[in-house]
C-alpha cells in the first residue's frame, strides 16, 4: 500500500522473479553553452559517473528532489537518461533530441550518493511549516534563491495567480437569473 501522495508510476517494469517495480523515469540534460558537438555522445560510454558527479554538483537541488519524490512514493528504483539536442542549434528549426544512455538506481542508495538526509529533509520541512504556521492569514510565496541556501516568504494579494474566469462567472449570473 502506498499511502503518501508523490510522483509515482512514470513506469511498471517485471523483475525476473515476476514481481513488479515501481520505476520514476527523469531526464538529465546536456547544457552546452558552446553550441558544439556533444560531449556527451564522446563520453557517456567510458566517463558515466564523472558526467553524473557534474550533473550533482550544477543540479543538487534537482536530483534531490527526483530522489525524494521517488523515496516517498516508495519507487523501486529511480532511473535518468541522458538526453541531447539531435542537431546543433545553429538555424531556427525545431530540434530534436536523442537519448544517450540510461541509468538505473535505488532511491535509497542514491540519496546516499548524493548526501540525501532523509531525516535532515522533515527538519528542513519542519523548520518552513512552523515559519508558515506562524504567518498572518492570506496568500504567500516560498521563492529559493538560484544558487544560495535562502527561502523568502512573500505575501501576495489574494488574487494573485488566479485566472480571470469572467465567461464562467457571466453564466453562472444567466443561469440564477433564470
Amino acid at each position: 500500500s502506498r499511502g503518501i501522495n508523490a510522483e509515482y508510476g512514470d513506469a511498471v517494469t517485471t523483475s525476473a522473479n515476476g514481481e513488479e517495480k515501481f520505476m520514476n523515469i527523469k531526464a538529465l540534460n546536456e547544457w552546452d553553452l558552446k553550441g558544439g558537438a556533444s560531449e556527451w555522445r564522446q563520453k557517456l560510454d567510458t566517463q558515466r559517473g564523472d558526467i553524473l558527479t557534474t550533473e550533482m554538483k550544477n543540479n543538487k537541488c534537482k536530483l534531490a528532489k527526483w530522489t525524494v519524490s521517488s523515496i516517498l512514493a516508495g519507487s523501486d528504483l529511480l532511473k535518468f537518461g541522458y538526453v541531447t539536442r539531435s542537431m546543433p542549434r545553429s538555424s531556427g528549426e525545431s530540434i530534436g533530441h536523442s537519448i544517450l544512455g540510461t541509468q538505473e538506481f535505488i532511491p535509497k542508495q542514491f540519496a546516499g550518493q548524493i548526501s540525501l538526509d532523509m531525516n535532515n529533509a522533515w527538519g528542513i520541512l519542519r523548520v518552513i511549516v512552523d515559519r508558515c504556521m506562524q504567518l498572518k492569514d492570506g496568500k504567500y510565496v516560498l521563492y529559493k534563491e538560484p544558487g544560495k541556501g535562502i527561502l523568502r516568504i512573500y505575501k501576495v494579494p489574494l488574487n494573485t495567480f488566479e485566472e480571470d474566469n469572467d465567461d464562467s462567472d457571466d453564466e453562472d449570473e444567466e443561469e440564477e437569473e433564470k
